[in-house]
């Protein structure tokens, strides 16, 4: 653990007794009191996370509209057209459509706010210092811890310390003062629950952090629940369920490509692996991400080969995210599939210790979002 790094609030989660494990190049909390009570904490009332370890990136230094149109062309999404004070998830792809990364963006007035995932932060502002300066100035934000408040009380929890937290909607973002701190607010999350992500100076995060945790409904929440509350809501893990083999269409990500930027739009294409892309969403690819269930109590997790049949043949799939899921109350899984056997309801197999156990094509979310719409 020596050359791990750590975030701003590593002090307080070692006090809080977290038990703290690799992650990201960082030492991080994998759990407090347990994942199981943590992931169901979360789900009945409101978890704090400490997301620090992901990048911030600013965008800035040219008009807006300016801005906007450099980064659209490194991503699908409609970037031109999004609000002032509103969010989006992107991803950043090769030329063959796979996904270097996922990440999200919002529109500040004046500049775009980026977050990326902690793995891929040092090639992503790489990626956008070569593809955007100098016209567009990219800064790596280091200074700022990154905190998430998720569960259904989240949105009480937070307007105790500024009422207008309760006005933001499922994607907008602001910037309000929270312990008599400037920090940027994002209605937002990664565990399907109505919460926010807060963007706040290092220095104060630990004050904020205390603040938040004072509150009777808020216990810390460590990665083991992060990844349980992420699976139940089909959410992708990058390097997991997507990564450079994958294109959007493949991981069941389409829902993310704007109107504008699909064929026929008013910005069609002129994105990396844009032709690979829009001709998969109009022809389809040959496998698909999936919901997967097993049908006994045993989890099958990540690498997991998947069969068609209960004995013979060679695989046709792979579990990339499985577990235990808490709400659910039973194995949940996400991998991938040929397009032909991706149908809700599809009986499948998943080999587990050489022993071939069915599994059922599930639509996902396995447990709906209760975003505050």
């Amino acid at each position: 653990m020596t050359d791990l790094l750590r975030t701003p609030l590593y002090d307080l989660n070692v006090e809080l007794g977290g038990k703290m494990v690799p992650f990201a190049g960082y030492e991080m909390p994998v759990q407090f009191a347990g994942i199981m009570a943590e992931h169901t904490h979360t789900r009945e009332k409101a978890g704090l996370f400490d997301v620090s370890h992901m990048g911030q990136v600013i965008l800035s230094g040219a008009p807006m509209a300016q801005i906007a149109a450099a980064f659209e062309r490194l991503v699908p999404m409609d970037v031109v057209g999004l609000a002032e004070g509103r969010q989006r998830y992107g991803l950043f792809l090769n030329d063959a459509g796979g996904i270097l990364d996922d990440l999200m963006f919002s529109n500040r007035g004046d500049h775009l706010f980026v977050v990326v995932n902690a793995a891929c932060k040092q090639a992503d502002v790489a990626r956008m210092k070569a593809a955007l300066e100098p016209a567009v100035t990219v800064t790596h934000v280091e200074d700022r811890a990154l905190l998430a408040l998720q569960g259904p009380e989240a949105e009480r929890v937070l307007a105790a310390m500024n009422p207008a937290a309760a006005e933001m909607r499922f994607m907008d973002v602001a910037t309000l003062e929270l312990n008599g701190v400037e920090c940027w607010v994002s209605r937002s999350g990664y565990t399907g629950e109505d919460g926010y992500e807060i963007s706040v100076p290092g220095d104060q995060a630990e004050a904020l952090a205390r603040a938040l945790l004072a509150h009777e409904d808020v216990a810390p929440i460590g990665l083991g629940a992060r990844d349980s509350l992420r699976l139940e809501a089909g959410l992708c893990l990058y390097g997991h369920d997507i990564d450079e083999t994958t294109t959007p269409v493949e991981a069941a990500l389409t829902w993310a490509i704007q109107k504008a930027r699909r064929a026929g739009g008013a910005r069609e294409g002129g994105f990396p692996g844009s032709d690979v892309v829009l001709r998969q969403m109009a022809e389809g690819a040959p496998r698909r991400r999936v919901g997967l269930r097993p049908q006994g109590r045993a989890p099958m997790r990540e690498g997991v080969e998947i069969f068609a049949a209960p004995e013979g043949g060679e695989p046709v799939g792979r579990i990339t995210s499985g577990g235990f899921g808490p709400t659910v109350g039973g194995p949940v899984a996400m991998g991938y599939v040929p397009t032909e056997l991706a149908a809700p309801g599809t009986e499948l197999f998943g080999e587990l210790r050489g022993k071939r156990l069915p599994l059922k094509v599930e639509t996902l979310p396995f447990v709906a979002a209760r975003f505050k719409r």
